[in-house]
Order: C-alpha cells, then sequence, then structure tokens
C-alpha cells in the first residue's frame, strides 16, 4: 500500500489552514501533524532538509503547501478559479492594510500582550505580522526574497501599545503604493521566495488572502474575544474574489 498523506502544520499559519482545507474539499484523506504538539515532528521535517510549514509528505516526497497549485498537482487534483487582476489585488491590499489598523486600534490595551494558542505571537503581533506580510512582498519586488523569518517576526519589545504599530502599518501602505505606481505593468516578473519562484500576480494574490485572513481574525478578536461595544467590522464585499479559507481558525485550535 502506498503511504498516505501527512500534513505538517502549526496553529494560527494560514497557509497550514487553507492546505489542510483543499485537501479535505477534494475529499483526501491525511494525517494532521501539529508541529507544536509532536515533539518528533522538527526531526522528520529536518530529515527532508525543511524546516518550514505547512509540508505535505507522501513516504520520502513533499510539498511545500503555501503554494496551493503546487499542492494540486501533488495530489492530483486539477484546480481552475477565477483571479482578481494584479491592480484589484494591489487595490484590496490597501484596503486590508487599512481595516486591519482600524481593528487593532479597536482592542484593548489590555489585552493587547494576550498571546494566540500554542504560539509566541501576540494579538499585537498579529498587527504587527500584516505589515511584515506585506513587507515580504516588496522584499522580493526589490529584487530581495520572501522568507520565512518575515513571517516570524514579532513587534519589537518597546512596542507595548498599539500606535508603532499603526504607524508602521501606515509606513507599509504607502511603500505598497510607490512599489505598485512603478510595477504595474510588470504583473508577470517573477519574484523570489522560500517556497519557490512566484510571478508578481500570484505573490500579490498571496500577500492579499495571507493579509485577508489575519484581519478576520483581528475581526474576531474585537467582536468575538474582547466584546468591544462597536467593534469595528470588514466592509462587505472585502473577501470577495479573495481566496481565503473557509474557517477563521483551525478547528483544532482557537482563541
Amino acid at each position: 500500500m502506498p503511504p498516505g498523506l501527512r500534513v505538517y502544520w502549526q496553529p494560527g499559519c494560514t497557509s497550514c489552514l487553507r492546505a489542510k482545507e483543499f485537501l479535505s474539499a477534494h475529499g483526501i484523506g491525511f494525517e494532521s501533524i501539529n508541529v507544536r504538539e509532536r515533539p518528533e515532528a522538527a526531526g522528520e521535517l529536518a530529515a527532508l532538509g525543511v524546516r518550514t510549514v505547512p509540508v505535505i509528505t507522501r513516504g520520502a516526497d513533499f510539498v511545500l503547501g503555501q503554494d496551493i497549485d503546487e499542492l494540486a498537482r501533488f495530489v492530483g487534483v486539477t484546480e481552475q478559479r477565477q483571479q482578481l487582476s494584479p491592480d484589484e489585488l494591489a487595490d484590496r491590499l490597501q484596503a486590508l492594510l487599512a481595516a486591519a489598523g482600524d481593528l487593532l486600534a479597536a482592542l484593548p490595551q489590555a489585552r493587547l500582550a494576550t498571546r494566540l494558542p500554542q504560539r509566541e505571537r501576540s494579538w499585537l503581533d498579529l498587527g504587527f505580522h500584516v505589515a511584515m506580510i506585506v513587507h515580504g512582498l516588496l522584499e522580493a519586488a526589490h529584487g530581495g526574497t520572501l522568507t520565512y523569518e518575515h513571517y516570524e517576526r514579532r513587534a519589537p519589545a518597546a512596542w507595548v501599545d498599539a500606535p508603532p504599530t499603526l504607524e508602521f502599518l501606515r509606513a507599509t501602505s504607502a511603500r505598497l503604493d510607490a512599489w505598485w505606481r512603478a510595477a504595474r505593468g510588470q504583473p508577470a516578473a517573477m519574484l523570489t521566495t522560500y517556497f519557490g519562484p512566484q510571478t508578481t500576480h500570484a505573490l500579490l494574490e498571496r500577500t492579499a488572502w495571507h493579509v485577508a485572513q489575519h484581519c478576520r481574525q483581528l475581526e474576531y478578536l474585537a467582536v468575538e474575544v474582547a466584546r468591544v461595544p462597536d467593534a469595528p467590522r470588514l466592509a462587505a464585499g472585502m473577501l470577495d474574489g479573495v481566496p481565503v479559507p473557509q474557517a477563521v481558525w483551525d478547528r483544532e485550535i482557537h482563541p
């Protein structure tokens, strides 16, 4: 019997959740391995020469789950979907950055240091992470590499309240705008990432849905956990055409 699929993931990882949902939606069974709960998982990934998640394995073969198209090819699924245009994605990303700032500003100061389940990331770090996702895109767009470390960085220790991160989000929005004004005519340009080369269009889409998912989580924290009166909500249509996961959190783990 051929070996079954194993999915290595960690809580709060948007790509992990999307990869698991993709497999489930296509009726493909897999063993779910939360690397935060399985001490041996790090050694198993290291044996493959991998240190990031999500990773989907079949025996000695594996694929990085950040790219759903690659995952589809790995499991033999033909995936067809409509994509927003690059200009639409850039505009949506700007709207999402603004929404992230509004939601972060609404969270109670006393809750900003609260940790998300099984992660070192706090509520404040989640807002910082949104900006870093876009910084990773811009790093690749300017000739560098989008690294896994872009996604793992936390807010500086001195940033104990929201204003520095809010300013960081605004500065990130300005950098994104300046870049796209110059780059919008080259959506097929190839960019370097830790999960392989990506077109500008593809990485814009991935960045948009990654940010959108975390905006959903910030909204959940404000509305469902902190119960902020009159908390801001994501605008109607904000998620249209952006392939976010169905769930806001992993069903195994949520705040």
